[in-house]
């Protein structure tokens, strides 16, 4: 565990940063999740957060108000005013009031999936549709959780989320658990929790956390060009570097395990298949944080713990981010028209809206294929 007011570690910011609502649902009406106790929890948790929360221009005024966290709040209202003016986000109450929870993470979400598939289990909610995590606002619940879908043959993983959306419904509060992120970080958070009450697809995951990451990614960019100084920028790049080496060689290794998953091999040639797989991917990890990070240590939690639900459940931030970038091109880059088009559609059954997504992103693909000749 990471102290109160410290950067959590870095994989988990990857795997739960984005829009993970399902605290905020469950004031909307959960009670189809077939638990009184886990609806409990939702809302008890949530109204708790809530109440923790005060205006930031408060805690600014305070005399014993932190300088450190003093700085940090600042920033974030230059972050926030910057996701308005520029990028064309919400102007709400939303992170203009600052909460310290006195633990290292706002809720704890369990992913299972099963021992030869990276096939999520999901649960289904009347606001929510179906979502592959369950979360859970104290972390011994969701530990327990865990140790029963053990029980039942499942791989799960269980990690802190620094924050979550509510879409809309409240107004979502900055948190002890980010607010000393690194700056590109903390604006790529608020732009992409921010982004949620934008545009969501019901039962969509993949769809809704695409789109987020994407206008994360091209908010950052433009923040971290237009606001930020060389010493945030170096920062970021930094960052951004470990975090695109940790994609490109999680998912290829996912992809290989997808691949031998889908095979016709017996299920103990495919267990045996699979532990190889593990190994190397641990092996190749250390090998790269020994050769190319200098001993950098901020992954080391996920790939101790990574199995079929930790890997399922990364795809659904990145499968899609490269059409939505697309699009925001096609768009004109104007903000404000792509956001109409991706409200067009999340309306959109969901395949319809698969197909449709690529086909209004072509035109950008093309015309890039054409400048390149």
């Amino acid at each position: 565990m990471t102290a109160r007011t410290g950067r959590p570690r870095t994989w988990r910011r990857l795997a739960g940063r984005a829009g993970l609502a399902l605290a905020g649902f469950a004031v909307a009406g959960l009670a189809g999740c077939g638990s009184v106790g886990y609806l409990a929890q939702s809302v008890r948790g949530h109204f708790a957060l809530l109440g923790e929360a005060r205006p930031v221009a408060q805690w600014l005024d305070a005399a014993d108000t932190p300088q450190a966290l003093r700085e940090r709040l600042a920033l974030s209202q230059r972050i926030r005013d910057f996701a308005v003016s520029e990028l064309k986000l919400p102007d709400n109450g939303s992170y203009r009031r600052y909460a310290d929870l006195g633990r290292p993470a706002a809720v704890w979400n369990v992913v299972a999936a099963p021992e030869l598939s990276l096939e999520l289990k999901t649960w289904c909610f009347p606001v929510a549709g179906c979502v592959g995590y369950r979360g859970y606002f104290d972390q011994a619940d969701a530990e327990a959780m865990a140790a029963q879908l053990r029980a039942e043959g499942y791989e799960v993983a269980v990690y802190g989320v620094p924050a979550y959306s509510t879409l809309g419904w409240f107004d979502d509060p900055l948190l002890n658990t980010f607010i000393h992120y690194p700056e590109g970080e903390l604006a790529r958070l608020i732009f992409h929790e921010l982004a949620h009450q934008v545009a969501y697809a019901k039962g969509d995951t993949t769809f809704n956390e695409s789109f987020a990451t994407a206008v994360e990614r091209l908010g950052v960019q433009r923040w971290l060009e237009t606001q930020a100084d060389a010493q945030a920028r170096e920062e970021y790049a930094r960052f951004e570097a470990r975090r695109q080496q940790f994609r490109t060689l999680t998912l290829g290794y996912r992809e290989q395990l997808q691949a031998l998953y889908r095979s016709r091999l017996a299920p103990e040639a495919m267990r045996r298949r699979k532990a190889e797989l593990m190994q190397r991917l641990r092996d190749e990890y250390e090998t790269i944080k020994r050769e190319q990070w200098g001993g950098f240590t901020g992954y080391d939690a996920w790939f101790e713990r990574a199995n079929n639900a930790s890997l399922g459940v990364l795809a659904a931030y990145h499968d899609l981010v490269p059409a939505f970038e697309r699009l925001f091109e096609a768009e004109g880059r104007d903000f404000a028209r792509f956001y109409a088009a991706v409200g067009r559609l999340a309306r959109l059954p969901q395949e319809e809206r698969r197909q449709a997504l690529l086909q209004q992103a072509a035109p950008a693909r093309a015309s890039a294929s054409a400048a390149g000749r």
